[in-house]
């Protein structure tokens, strides 16, 4: 399904919870797909739930708790813990703050 999602061209793909309920085999197939159209150029908007997904992914993560934003990071800065937390509705340092806005 994601190939053929891919398959049909755009500027922008959405793909929410992309590996939910998959084997593992399939997940790393769908990872290597999300990570081939990035490289082309096309932007992903990655939806997911699944930390290691995110962190293997994304570029910008932005972490959004009961409708509200609570941070933004670029990949390099975020780890289980700090994105924990803002999942958990806490927010970045003025550190993490100041230099991805």
């Amino acid at each position: 399904m994601v190939a053929r999602e891919v398959s049909i061209g755009g500027k922008l793909l959405v793909a929410s919870q992309p590996t939910r309920g998959v084997d593992i085999g399939a997940i790393e197939s769908i990872r290597k797909i999300l990570q081939e159209v990035k490289s082309k150029g096309m932007g992903v908007l990655l939806v997911s739930a699944d930390l290691e997904e995110i962190l293997s992914l994304s570029d910008r993560i932005v972490v959004m708790h009961e409708g509200r934003i609570t941070g933004r990071l670029k990949a390099e800065e975020a780890n289980e813990d700090n994105l924990g937390l803002l999942m958990m509705g806490g927010t970045a340092s003025a550190e993490e703050r100041g230099s991805t806005t």
